[in-house]
């Protein structure tokens, strides 16, 4: 009986360590448990067979990713029927049981050895997830967060709960100790431990599989996995943006209520918008980051930035320059996969293909609006925000690529000055350079990795992309030779990282799903991935991006909290230095000393509308009278006074100022009036303001001034209308009160008196100084002076003798006094004689009109009577009338087109050049210049760049 019972004792014992071992409540169908499982419930199993199962080398099997069906496994109790011979009962019953317990020991030794090999052919199958570390998501790491990990301990039983549940492991001991005794050498057991001796053999000799043929099983098993992790990766990625997308769909429509917060890259980009306003020539004040792109030209540069933003955004020509200046690429998420320019509020949908044509053409356009004349490329940098769902956030900066050799169409300096844009890029010590490099053509030909090795010699800051490689693999005989390139180790040439990439099949109508679909396909049967020269971390654009992304980031956080206490000093030394200099004025920049002026200019414009009527007309006929006066007094004045009677006077003075009114006379008053127009506008414009003056607005009031004046153009139908009232104007004669009569000869006198001045002037000049000056400023005449003065004196012998000779001499007396110059030993030339003969004709002529306007001044009451039975003629006195009333006339009808007319269409004209200076930022750095408007702008750019990087960093402490 106590051997009944012990046997009852190990069949439960059995029973639990089957249950309990395997550590799950339901098992696998009988057929799929081990052979020494299988032989501890049905050991009389008609189909069992003791032989080694077939190993089986799959990672599927033995990963947790694959889930096998599970069976609820039921065990009968074993049931013995009535034996119906008595005879030798307890011997088959000590037989069974010595079985039994031979069974037990057989299945605890055999599946220890079990479960160690096949822990073993784990721990060796699977790959080192310490690379892979990066595929997982952040919210995997983070998912402490999330998970109450307290609360489910807690939840779980104790030890002692775990304890109850084992098996006891003293008892199976004892059981075995007691049955030790009982085992003998024909026992059943034996058979089961010759199986498992088998079995043990059969491994030994699986070992002994060569080691080659191991080692290519386990890459093809680890490339499986890793694109198995990569498909996975890529499900989730697809997911994630699907969600993320709807969730900023929602933020957009305001569903949730809450004021969406600017993305931590679009402030950054802003900061790096304003630095390079600030500091276009990158100097050691911009040290933020951003990825600098270069490669030579064709490489494929402008292909990974597609790739990265998940658009064809960039022009594209077969082997010609496109990328003629910098562009600065902002990716950030968004709803929608959208493209805009700092500067313009247009959106271009990126799956849309005309607006992704439209983006391609503004971008080429941009670029050679840059690019001054005699240049291929430029400088000036376009700036470019790409927004979608899943885009990696980061700033990229594509630049022109570098070329070995100028070819025709190029400017001579094209190299030079590529090589100056990408050293001013990557001198940066904070910027990551991404080096291109084409895969497809030999490395010694590369030009770029000589200058990113001079820029960064370590590879500290440096990441190497291989592009084409698929035409590499197929076109280059020793595959070595692409892990070579990839590995830095062809050049010299540091880097933190090394990837491969195939951005598509050189169609430029390819898609960018189609592009990755391909790049997917070929790495996965790519021989440099199955050889082990390239690991799966290292290929495919998508890989690239986040290695990218990662590295900026990281080198914003270490980096930009030291940019921006850079700029504090800064921003308090300009400080410092502008209260030393100009502590009673106030900090304005170029645009607001722009604005200051824009309004002292329209000011003073207003102000030529408050000119009262009398001063217009007054500068008027004072300025056109200045003009005409030559005219008046030689061509009509000089050739009717010659005349014999006064009938002969009137029709000469009418027909001159006809042919005057008809031809000269109205453009001339026009002129006059566009002039004087000019000059008060010039007065308001320049003349200073007292202390309110300030000079820094004089050279843009100028240029103001000069371009208004130059757009202005006068009213073409103004001539004929003034043609008309200037003419009836010159034909009214008739003088209505003494008032008038006593102006007429008060503006003669001064217009004769005027002109006599000037002929004493051109007398004196001929003649050179008297004796009085002469004597007092000892001075003495010239050979010629001395002619001149001779000659003065013989004609006005000659004038005195007849004051009634008329303005031209006769040849005879040209001779005469010729002859008694020379009698007087003076040689003189007949021209001489008339030229001298005219200034004194003309004093002698003036000095009488002027002695006739004395004799005039009484002769109103004859000009009533028409001078009738009076010898005194006062003809002259009336032409000036005429021309007194034709020059007030005249006046009048100029100021009012001036003050009705003209002043607005200056004043306009004054807006419309202001408004394009104020869009000329070229034109106000030029007009608004001097150490006080540059320090101002630096004082608040600076300010600017600061509080940005201020909001920036704690936006950044937030997101941590």
């Amino acid at each position: 009986m106590w051997r009944l019972r012990r046997a009852a004792v190990a069949c439960e014992v059995c029973q639990s360590l089957v249950k309990h071992s395997s550590g799950i409540k339901e098992c696998l169908p009988l057929q799929k448990l081990h052979l020494v499982s299988r032989s501890i419930y049905h050991s009389h199993h008609p189909t069992l067979k003791l032989q080694r199962p077939p190993l089986k080398t799959s990672f599927q099997q033995f990963s947790s990713l694959t889930n096998l069906p599970l069976h609820k496994l039921k065990l009968s109790p074993v049931k013995y029927g009535y034996q119906p011979h008595r005879n030798f009962w307890p011997a088959r019953l000590a037989a069974r049981l010595l079985k039994l317990r031979y069974l037990i020991l057989g299945s605890a030794v055999g599946g220890g050895y079990t479960a160690k090999k096949t822990f073993d052919q784990w721990k060796d199958m699977i790959p080192d997830l310490s690379d892979y570390k990066w595929i997982v998501p952040d919210i995997v790491w983070e998912i402490d967060e999330y998970i109450d990990f307290e609360k489910i301990r807690k939840a779980l039983p104790n030890s002692e709960d775990f304890a109850k549940l084992a098996p006891d492991l003293d008892k199976i001991v004892e059981s075995l100790s007691l049955l030790k005794d009982f085992f003998t050498t024909g026992s059943p057991g034996e058979t089961a431990f010759r199986a498992t001796d088998h079995a043990s053999e059969g491994d030994k000799h699986y070992r002994k599989v060569s080691d080659k043929e191991k080692i290519d099983q386990l890459q093809e098993e680890l490339l499986h996995t890793q694109l198995k992790y990569q498909r996975i990766l890529e499900r989730l990625e697809k997911e994630n943006k699907e969600l993320r997308k709807l969730v900023l769909q929602k933020d957009d429509k305001g569903i949730h209520h809450r004021k969406l917060k600017k993305s931590l890259i679009d402030m950054y980009s802003e900061v790096l918008d304003v630095l390079s306003d600030y500091d276009a020539s990158y100097n050691t004040q911009d040290h933020l980051p951003r990825v600098v792109v270069v490669g030579d030209q064709s490489a494929g540069k402008t292909s990974v930035l597609e790739m990265i933003a998940q658009a064809r955004i960039f022009p594209r020509g077969s082997g010609e320059m496109m990328t003629r200046s910098p562009v600065k690429v902002t990716l950030s998420e968004g709803p929608h996969h959208v493209a805009l320019f700092k500067d313009s509020s247009r959106e271009f949908d990126l799956t849309k293909e005309e607006d992704l044509a439209a983006l391609r053409h503004e971008i080429e356009l941009r670029m050679r609006k840059n690019v001054k004349e005699g240049c291929t490329v430029s400088p000036e940098t376009i700036s470019l925000n790409v927004k979608g769902p899943g885009l990696q956030r980061m700033v990229l900066v594509d630049l022109p690529g570098v070329i070995n050799t100028v070819t025709s169409g190029m400017a001579p300096d094209t190299k030079e000055t590529i090589f100056s844009i990408s050293k001013a890029y990557m001198q940066n010590p904070n910027a990551i350079i991404l080096c291109i490099q084409d895969g497809s053509v030999d490395a010694e030909r590369s030009i770029v990795t000589d200058l990113v090795s001079q820029m960064d010699p370590h590879g500290r800051r440096t990441i190497f992309v291989l592009t084409k490689v698929d035409l590499a693999e197929k076109n280059v005989a020793s595959p070595s030779r692409i892990q070579q390139i990839i590995e830095g180790k062809l050049f010299p040439m540091k880097a933190l990282g090394y990837f491969a990439v195939v951005t598509g099949k050189g169609n430029s109508s390819e898609s960018i799903e189609a592009i990755r679909e391909y790049e997917e396909e070929f790495f996965q049967n790519s021989k440099l991935l199955k050889t082990s020269m390239l690991k799966a971390h290292q290929v495919t654009t998508r890989n690239l991006s986040l290695a990218v992304s990662d590295c900026f980031w990281k080198m914003v956080r270490e980096s930009v909290e030291q940019q921006a206490d850079s700029f504090k000093a800064t921003r308090f030394n300009l400080e410092t230095e502008w209260k030393n200099n100009y502590p009673r004025l106030r900090e304005l920049d170029r645009n607001e000393l722009f604005e200051k002026a824009k309004n002292e200019i329209l000011d003073e414009v207003i102000s030529l509308s408050q000119v009262t009527p009398k001063h217009w007309e007054e500068i008027l006929q004072q300025s056109l009278w200045e003009r005409v006066s030559t005219h008046v007094i030689e061509n009509i004045y000089l050739p009717a006074a010659q005349t014999m009677n006064s009938g002969t006077f009137n029709t000469t003075v009418d027909i001159k100022l006809k042919q005057w009114t008809d031809k000269q006379l109205p453009n001339k008053a026009v002129e006059v009036a566009w002039e004087t127009l000019q000059e008060e506008f010039s007065r308001f414009m320049t003349e200073p303001k007292g202390k309110e003056h300030d000079d820094i607005f004089d050279k843009l009031k100028e240029a103001v001034k000069e371009e208004s004046i130059k757009r202005h153009k006068w009213n073409d139908f103004a001539e004929d209308s003034l043609r008309v009232i200037q003419h009836n104007a010159l034909e009214d004669r008739s003088i209505s009160d003494k008032q008038q009569w006593d102006a007429a000869i008060y503006f003669m006198e001064e217009a004769l008196q005027a002109r006599l001045k000037d002929t004493e002037n051109a007398i004196e000049n001929m003649i050179g100084p008297d004796w009085k000056k002469r004597w007092m400023y000892w001075k003495n005449r010239t050979q010629e002076q001395c002619v001149h003065n001779e000659t003065k004196n013989e004609l006005e012998k000659m004038l005195k003798c007849n004051e009634e000779h008329p303005a031209y001499l006769a040849s005879d007396e040209i001779t005469t006094v010729r002859k008694n110059l020379e009698s007087r030993g003076v040689d003189v030339d007949p021209s001489l004689i008339k030229d001298t003969w005219h200034q004194v004709y003309r004093r002698h002529f003036l000095k009488t009109a002027l002695n006739h306007c004395n004799l005039c001044r009484r002769g109103f009451y004859y000009y009533q009577r028409h001078f009738i039975d009076s010898e005194l003629e006062c003809n002259d006195v009336v032409l000036f009338w005429r021309i007194q009333r034709m020059l007030a006339i005249t006046a009048n009808t100029l100021r009012q087109q001036l003050t009705n007319t003209e002043v607005r269409r200056l004043e306009k004209n004054v807006k419309e050049v202001l408004e394009d200076f104020a869009e000329d930022s070229e034109k106000k750095v030029k007009l608004l210049t001097g150490k006080r408007v540059q320090l101002a702008e630096d004082l608040k750019k600076v300010r600017e760049i600061q509080e940005k990087l201020d909001a920036f960093i704690e936006a950044l402490h937030q997101e941590k």
